[in-house]
């Protein structure tokens, strides 16, 4: 009756037990990612500004914080921050994302809000009465707007926020250097045929490293397993494991390193076969960039289907050399595969049994048709899901209208709202219009395929008129230099998988570790180089 699909309603709340459990399970990570055992002297003074957490806001605290230690950032948005003011042309500021980028750089880096209190700090004073930190509310918001997960209250996860940052940035740079460049760096993945030894580049932009953590490659699997016994029997018993009890499982950075190095097997369509057969994929890295993000891939999906976080302590390395991930593209005596004929596109089939099925359930013809072909054909049971999520859209009954190579681009309205969104965001009426065009008027989708496609939109926009020349897309800009770098920052999560728990980062200032645990900034005892999630590393200077 309330158009409510039960079936795909999830849990967001927890009960005090199950965080009381969680807390139980956790607590040594916690103690240790937030240095609670220790007396933690706070700072003061310019970039020492914390955040507030607005509820679960922790992951936006530490991502913003680590990413105003970048050069780039800081110019743009600290030095140059009062053009944006200037510059405004009677918009929102509070729908700028310059200026909320501004304002934050500005309560973080300035020092107005991180004064050093004149009388000394009583024993008994509370930290946040002397530290209240900056609200990031209206950023918050505005970063979130429109987006399926940021725009909740729910946690997230911070690799994924990173990419969101910087996508947002890259799209508001209008005209001027993107801060992101220096993060951006080309990939050489090399795929070789099983059969004919012939082999294929494909190169890629990305703006992040994700290293893999082998869980079977752990030093101390005899001990963890021992742990895990020991554990399993306590919880039988109703007994509860104490924390300092716990045994990590411990695996060294030059594993995981070769781990990403080594060729991974994959199957794949060869050319030179003409049919799919095994290939070795090998990854490297044609460019270096200024800064590096190093994810470590902690995160997975347990025996039981349930998200899970890896327990796992990995010592990363202060200073780091990239070296062995070097790409030199194609190389003497190797031979490229052929480039593969097209495929021509097949119209999608609908399964008419299915269909039938759900129009004797009382639903429309066209409905069904609709449910059956955007589900892919997956069964009923996910089109009748799809029905029961879509029988409010007003176009729910309108016939369906399946692409065709053969239907003008004439055919296509664009959605107004969807053009103003996007060209604000500094995109051209036409790019905005082919995007939402490719994407079925899908802001969201079409924003993703903007991004994704920035760097060759001119040259779709000149196939789609027909130009017999097309401009050759241009590349990314990338810095490049010796892949031979310092850890600067890295960002940590404590929790048992990716959607609870709580973030902190630990940043290196002059020389010393400092300890932002949002609105909390002290200087750093014991930093736990081995529990980061995500490693900021800066090249080392000649």
């Amino acid at each position: 009756h309330f158009g409510i699909n039960v079936k795909v309603m999830e849990k967001t709340e927890k009960t005090m037990l199950e965080l009381e459990i969680d807390y139980n399970q956790r607590a040594w990570e916690w103690s240790r990612l937030t240095e609670s055992g220790n007396k933690l002297v706070p700072k003061f003074g310019p970039g020492l500004t914390g955040l507030k957490n607005l509820g679960n806001s922790c992951y936006i605290n530490s991502v913003i914080q680590v990413l105003f230690t970048i050069p780039s950032f800081v110019e743009r948005y600290y030095q140059n921050g009062q053009s944006f003011m200037d510059s405004n042309s009677g918009n929102k500021l509070s729908e700028d994302f310059n200026i909320q980028m501004s304002k934050l750089a500005h309560g973080l880096l300035s020092g107005i809000y991180s004064s050093e209190p004149s009388n000394p700090t009583n024993e008994g004073e509370d930290v946040d009465d002397i530290q209240q930190g900056i609200s990031p509310l209206m950023f918050r918001t505005l970063i979130g707007k429109g987006h399926a997960e940021f725009s909740t209250k729910r946690q997230q996860d911070a690799m994924e926020f990173i990419e969101h940052v910087l996508k947002i940035a890259s799209c508001n740079a209008g005209g001027a250097v993107d801060p992101g460049n220096c993060l951006k760096f080309e990939v050489e993945d090399k795929f070789v045929c099983s059969e004919s030894g012939k082999v294929r580049y494909v190169t890629r932009p990305d703006q992040y490293l994700p290293l893999p953590v082998p869980m079977e490659e752990a030093i101390n699997k005899e001990e963890v397993a021992s742990y895990q016994a020991r554990k399993a029997e306590a919880q039988a018993s109703g007994k509860v494991v104490q924390p300092e009890e716990q045994v990590r499982a411990r695996i060294p950075f030059d594993i995981c390193l070769s781990k990403l190095a080594a060729p991974e097997e994959i199957l794949a369509f060869s050319s030179a076969a003409g049919k799919e057969v095994p290939m070795q994929k090998i990854t490297r890295l044609c460019t270096f960039p200024d800064y590096l993000f190093i994810q470590l891939v902690k995160f997975g999906i347990g025996q039981d289907w349930v998200p899970m976080k890896y327990d796992v302590s990995i010592s990363m390395p202060e200073t780091l050399d990239l070296s062995v991930l070097k790409g030199f593209g194609l190389q003497p005596g190797e031979e490229e595969l052929p480039e593969a004929a097209p495929t021509p596109k097949k119209e999608p089939e609908i399964d008419l049994g299915v269909v039938q099925q759900l129009t004797e359930m009382g639903f429309p013809w066209e409905a069904c048709r609709k449910a059956v072909h955007l589900t892919g054909n997956a069964g009923s049971e996910a089109a009748m899901n799809w029905i029961m999520e879509h029988m409010a859209d007003p176009d729910f009954a309108e016939p369906l209208i399946l692409e065709s190579s053969s239907s003008g681009s004439d055919s296509f309205t664009p959605s107004e709202d969807g053009l103003g969104m996007l060209v604000s965001m500094g995109f051209s009426r036409e790019q905005a219009t082919l995007a939402l065009k490719e994407t079925s008027n899908n802001l969201e989708r079409a924003a993703d395929w903007m991004f994704s496609h920035q760097h060759e939109l001119d040259a779709l926009l000149a196939a789609q008129s027909g130009a017999s020349v097309l401009p050759s897309p241009h590349k990314p800009t990338y810095t490049d230099g010796e892949p031979k770098y310092e850890l600067t920052a890295f960002i940590s999560h404590m929790g048992t998988s990716i959607f609870v728990g709580h973030y902190v980062c630990h940043i290196k200032k002059d020389g010393e570790w400092t300890i932002f645990n949002d609105n909390k900034v002290s200087k750093s005892v014991n930093p736990p180089l081995d529990l980061g999630y995500i490693y900021l590393y800066k090249r080392i200077s000649n």
